[in-house]
């Protein structure tokens, strides 16, 4: 019998819960209109109807050695664990200490994967408490390695497939998930997974570590998240021929077939979870854009790989702005090379083009357009009638193989320069200030581009941000000696500083992840019902405005990763700020508390609280 009315309530709200949480609403400034329990304020107590080993099995109720005395008579595990009682601080020291051992990063993320699947509040307490250096190791670089071997060093099932085979059933499959509360889902495809292409199911891997992230970085409860394959097929064949590849074995699904495919799984999320944000990852071009421009007025959804990238880097070239003594609001006398015209790149640089407009220094859009000189795998995107008879046409489109380039990429033709000038060429004719790398190709940032950029400008910012490491355009060391040490350098993976004629030259990360966490905890504190551009936007200015003066000019753009549940905070407050500016805000405010406050306490931290077992049938 539940003694405690809180516990009845809370017991009876939740209808096909195993676990439920109990939380203290009384000193809240929050509710919701929502027709659910708002289940992201501070735990107080855990219930459970398990008992035994399936209380000791389960990463979400598990403490390993630190259940107390009465947890273990109550829960049914006496006898089951050590006798010995060990807190999370000696948990963490042995973790530590065999974390130590493993020797190569992959190692590491097994190993970090294994302590996932058997004990989630330790999981999360040693990557928040590790943050700068385990980032590494359960997302990028890491994680690229980590998805091409996936079918090699499958464990254990985390997250939700659907495939070719389930179509008709997505609607009924959806309810196979266990938790009733999904606040942020992240789907992918596989189809352009990270700089390495097709990875079909494989690509699993990158929805668990961003939502490892939306935890450790933004507070987002780990009963709250989903991570989605959509398996529609591999073109690589690679995978196709390895008996050990556990996705449909088929070429992927295209066209119409394919776009239907997302649509019956759009329903079933919608049917279940119609509050839940999600996050498009990892999509090819141009499906990628066309999702995005299909559903982001219909569901609460984003494309990180054209909007997250796109407001990280729009905060690199804003700070570095600032760093060389100029205010951001003058991103109009820039002269940007963008070397990559896929759904990074183009999204990447329309944030840049929305920025320009709105500081209102350009007269049009189209202004702004030619203020970015953008590169594909052919070179510029240029006039292909210049040095023909004919040079006063644009190019059109149905030409060779620039027919496929659609509309967003032409915007940035250069009617008045060459088509497919190589990237020394291009920065000779226009002595750019900023070059941005999302090819994936890596060694495109070569010597004679970027010594010909450094003569150029004083302080060159040079940003090579395919990912993972090994796709880098240029590497930290080849940007500072090129540029004789004045570069103001980011990279999408992570380098070390560089030390150069006696000087540290400092290296920056461009990181999504410096976005989407914040970006998601807003989301859901203020039960936003749309993700805007201008949510986006905000997130770039609020990012770029957080390192001070001294950081500035001894390079260092904005805070690490070591520091992304701070960044999260400030940016989730602009986020919600904007949701409720916009009218898109579903979540009530009363008096007595900051937006700030708010963010604040509705963050999830991973700690041991008192579990109890109740009776599954009242």
């Amino acid at each position: 019998m539940l003694r405690n009315p809180a516990l009845k309530a809370v017991h009876s709200f939740t209808r096909r819960h195993v676990t439920c949480q109990v939380r203290n609403y009384n000193r809240r400034a929050l509710t919701t209109t929502a027709t659910f329990p708002d289940l992201r304020m501070e735990t107080m107590v855990q219930t459970t109807t398990k008992h035994g080993m399936d209380v000791i099995h389960d990463p979400l109720l598990s403490k390993g050695t630190a259940f107390s005395l009465s947890e273990r008579e109550r829960l049914g595990i006496r006898g089951l664990v050590p006798p010995r009682t060990q807190e999370m601080d000696k948990q963490l020291q042995r973790i530590i200490r065999n974390l130590r051992e493993c020797r190569t990063p992959l190692e590491k993320f097994i190993f970090m994967t294994a302590l996932q699947d058997r004990n989630e509040t330790l999981f999360y307490r040693l990557l928040i408490d590790n943050l700068e250096e385990l980032s590494q190791i359960i997302y990028t670089p890491t994680v690229g390695e980590a998805c091409k071997r996936f079918h090699s060093i499958y464990r254990r099932s985390r997250g939700m497939y659907f495939s070719s085979i389930d179509r008709g059933q997505m609607a009924a499959m959806i309810h196979n998930w266990p938790h009733d509360q999904v606040d942020v889902i992240v789907v992918t495809d596989g189809s352009r997974v990270l700089g390495l292409g097709d990875l079909g199911a494989n690509g699993m891997q990158i929805p668990i570590g961003k939502l490892s992230l939306y935890v450790a970085g933004g507070g987002i409860r780990p009963t709250s998240i989903l991570p989605v394959v959509l398996d529609v097929g591999t073109n690589n064949e690679e995978l196709l021929n390895d008996p050990l590849y556990l996705g449909m074995g088929h070429r992927r699904l295209d066209g119409d077939e394919y776009y239907a495919f997302v649509e019956e799984w759009v329903h079933a999320i919608q049917s279940r979870y119609p509050n839940a944000l999600i996050q498009f990852e990892d999509f090819k071009y141009p499906h990628a854009y066309n999702l995005l421009h299909k559903y982001r007025d219909r569901i609460c959804c984003f494309n990180d790989d054209i909007q997250s990238t796109s407001a990280v880097a729009l905060a690199g070239v804003l700070a570095a702005l600032k760093a060389r003594g100029k205010p951001i609001n003058a991103l109009n006398e820039e002269r940007i090379v963008c070397v990559g015209a896929g759904s990074a790149g183009v999204g990447v640089c329309e944030g840049i083009v929305d920025c320009m407009v709105e500081q209102g220094k350009v007269k049009s859009r189209e202004e702004a357009y030619g203020k970015i000189w953008m590169l594909d795998q052919h070179g510029l995107i240029g006039n292909v009638h210049l040095g023909t008879a004919d040079t006063s046409k644009p190019m059109p489109i149905g030409i060779g193989d620039r027919a496929n380039l659609d509309e967003r990429q032409l915007c940035y033709l250069k009617k008045d320069m060459r088509d497919r000038m190589n990237l020394e060429e291009v920065v000779k004719a226009i002595k750019p200030t900023v070059i941005l790398g999302l090819s994936g190709s890596p060694g495109v940032f070569n010597e004679g581009a970027i010594r010909a950029m450094a003569e150029g400008v004083e302080k060159p910012v040079v940003f090579p941000l395919s990912n993972p490491t090994h796709q880098s355009e240029c590497t930290a060391e080849q940007a500072f000696h090129w540029t004789d040490g004045r570069a103001i350098f980011a990279s999408g993976s992570p380098f070390k500083d560089v030390e150069y004629r006696g000087k540290i030259c400092k290296v920056n990360q461009i990181n999504n992840a410096m976005s989407f966490p914040g970006l998601g905890l807003g989301i859901t504190v203020s039960r936003a019902s749309r993700v805007t551009s201008k949510m986006f936007m905000e997130t770039a200015i609020t990012i770029a405005s957080m390192a001070s003066e001294d950081q500035l000019k001894s390079g260092v753009l904005f805070p690490g990763v070591g520091s992304l549940r701070e960044v999260s905070k400030e940016v989730a407050v602009k986020v919600c700020e904007i949701a409720y500016e916009e009218d898109l805000a579903r979540a009530q405010l009363r008096q007595g508390m900051s937006l700030k406050e708010i963010v604040e306490e509705s963050m999830w931290d991973p700690e041991y609280v008192p579990t109890i077992r109740i009776d599954g049938h009242m």
